[in-house]
């Protein structure tokens, strides 16, 4: 048997050097969902016989000597809120628990020929609505470093594999945090690529996929280079949808020893607006610390970003109404409530609250080009706490002190969604209750580079990836 954690592209390279078995290593993805799901609930559906089908063939190919992808092999874990071309995609959504796609999505098609093998879905809030993964369909997920914790959400179920050792990859997707809200929670790698990075598909009830801009697919992953492999494989422009961006022409994972030495970078612990939890500040500091020892100028800075919490709360509201209004009455009492609710308020948005929101979200790009017209880089805490409950409620208060802001929980994320930056997430540390907590790294709109270069610094400066859950 593999090592469960061993990284995915040290996996990969072996199965092209025909010294792991692509069967074995499905068989064991397999059997260690089997053996932990139970207690995680990481993933919602497997396709076991398929997957199992589809690693024989590809064997098959490696002993003929074929020439095959640079993801041969490794078992992927898909978010069920994507595609995949012979499962249902519910959206963790009862409305939707039979919804078929139309294949899959651009993202999956292309890590499949890049040869990763579809194990599974992995489980998310009823449409990627909260910071934490529950939904009435297929119950709650839970943190494999405390069961009685959240992974976090939306993309709770492919943080909690990754970390358990599920599988070496999985998909991802972010609309206001939710690759790196659970890769924080979890204590993984997370990237939310620059808007358009990797192609969403069309936007239409057939895909599915709300918050029409400010929503991206990215990978959690447990080590960078995993991740920069991933970005290799999924980026670049596709006819179907009109927001992404062609190739960028270089490889992520050649260039991420690439960090230019001496970077301006600036640290904001509260963006003007939030509020962070001590031992969470204490990690993200000793974080911030290795960088500076790198020989980089970090300077701590006040800038205060416009706080669009109800903005961008109230916009992906609408979205979702506009949406899903067609099935509301039909389905009325099939729907989580809180979601049901959310979705509602969305229908009562005026254009001139549009509008408004547009225009304040311009304060937010304003705002955010003076930084790095200073800066090459942003560091924040990821998120202001460590993992509350399984099954919530989102925290109110932070030692003591009431949040301060509609979207305190997710502070620190959301507005990158809304700007368009690329942000990820590393592990800084433990808090107190040995529960991870996390680095966020952003950098000016189409540097993904720079920011895995920077986070690649970091974690060969400071190796974090050897220590996961002992589940």
């Amino acid at each position: 048997m593999a090592d469960p954690f061993a990284p995915a592209y040290v996996l990969a390279r072996a199965v092209r050097r025909g010294e792991v078995s692509p069967v074995e290593l499905v068989r064991d993805a397999l059997d260690r969902i089997a053996a932990l799901n139970p207690s995680l609930n990481a993933f919602a559906a497997l396709r076991p016989e398929a997957a199992l089908a589809e690693a024989a063939a590809l064997e098959r190919r490696i002993a003929a000597k074929e020439e095959v992808g640079p993801l041969a092999g490794l078992p992927l874990g898909v978010k069920d809120l994507e595609d995949v071309a012979d499962m249902p995609t519910t959206f963790g959504s009862v409305p939707f628990k039979k919804w078929t796609p139309r294949g899959d999505s651009v993202q999956v098609a292309r890590l499949k020929r890049a040869g990763a093998i579809v194990v599974g879905k992995t489980n998310t809030p009823e449409f990627g609505y909260t910071a934490l993964s529950k939904n009435l369909l297929f119950g709650v997920s839970r943190n494999p470093w405390n069961l009685e914790r959240t992974p976090g959400g939306s993309s709770g179920g492919s943080a909690a594999a990754i970390a358990a050792g599920m599988v070496p990859l999985v998909t991802a997707s972010d609309g206001g945090g939710s690759v790196r809200i659970p890769a924080c929670y979890v204590g993984a790698f997370g990237l939310k690529p620059s808007f358009g990075r990797v192609p969403t598909g069309a936007r239409e009830p057939g895909n599915m996929l709300p918050w029409v801009d400010t929503v991206c697919y990215g990978p959690i992953t447990r080590t960078v280079r995993d991740a920069a492999l991933f970005l290799d494989v999924v980026a670049g422009v596709d006819p179907s949808d009109p927001d992404s961006l062609p190739a960028p022409g270089i490889s992520y994972e050649a260039t991420l020893e690439q960090l230019p030495p001496g970077l301006r970078i600036g640290v904001s612990k509260t963006l003007g607006y939030g509020l962070v939890q001590r031992d969470v500040w204490r990690a993200v500091e000793s974080a911030v610390a290795v960088l500076s020892d790198l020989g980089h100028h970090v300077e701590l800075i006040d800038d205060a970003l416009p706080d669009l919490g109800i903005e961008w709360a109230l916009v992906c509201s609408a979205e979702t109404y506009a949406l899903l209004a067609p099935y509301i009455e039909e389905h009325r009492g099939e729907w989580g409530r809180a979601f049901l609710e959310g979705v509602e308020r969305g229908g009562a948005i005026t254009p001139a609250f549009m509008g408004k929101a547009w225009r304040k979200r311009a304060l937010l790009n304003e705002a955010l080009a003076r930084i790095f017209a200073r800066y090459q880089l942003l560091l924040t805490p990821t998120l202001p706490t460590d993992a509350f409950a399984a099954a919530g409620p989102m925290p109110r208060e932070i030692d003591g002190v009431p949040i301060p802001t509609a979207l305190g929980g997710v502070a620190y994320t959301y507005p990158f969604n809304f700007s368009g930056h690329p942000a990820a997430t590393v592990r800084a540390g433990f808090t107190d209750l040995g529960l991870p907590a996390g680095l966020q790294i952003v950098a000016p709109r189409h540097r993904d580079d720079l920011v895995l270069q920077a986070a690649y610094a970091y974690e060969q400066a400071a190796p974090w990836n050897h220590q996961w859950p002992k589940l």
